[in-house]
């Protein structure tokens, strides 16, 4: 389990790509449309991944695993399943809620021909 990014949703991507990327210095890594882009952050391997698909999102650790499936049958019980496994472009993804109400995203890349 590797935490990858820090997933952050926005109303403003704009806005949000101002202070991230400009006045904070994170250094922009890739972007999908004008929806999502993610940026790393200085002296980490994680990154943030900012969204605007909905922005009434809760933020949320997104944590690469070999496999989502095995991840959600052997998941602690103290996990309440918010989503279920679902597939997604290149692997699968499932939400969860901890013991004190955050959000954390399981995620792999099984079906991504590219990843190493």
């Amino acid at each position: 389990m590797k935490l990858e990014f820090l997933f952050i949703p926005t109303s403003d991507l704009k806005a949000s790509l101002a202070l991230y990327r400009d006045s904070l210095g994170f250094s922009e890594q890739w972007r999908e449309g004008d929806t999502t882009v993610a940026l790393g952050l200085p002296g980490s391997d994680v990154q943030i991944m900012l969204d605007t698909h909905d922005p009434s999102a809760p933020v949320a650790p997104v944590f690469v695993v070999e496999s989502v499936e095995a991840f959600h049958a052997a998941r602690p019980e103290t996990l309440a399943v918010v989503e279920e496994p679902a597939e997604i472009p290149g692997g699968f993804q499932a939400t969860y809620r901890d013991p004190g109400g955050a959000t954390l995203i399981v995620m792999d890349q099984s079906t991504d021909q590219t990843a190493s």
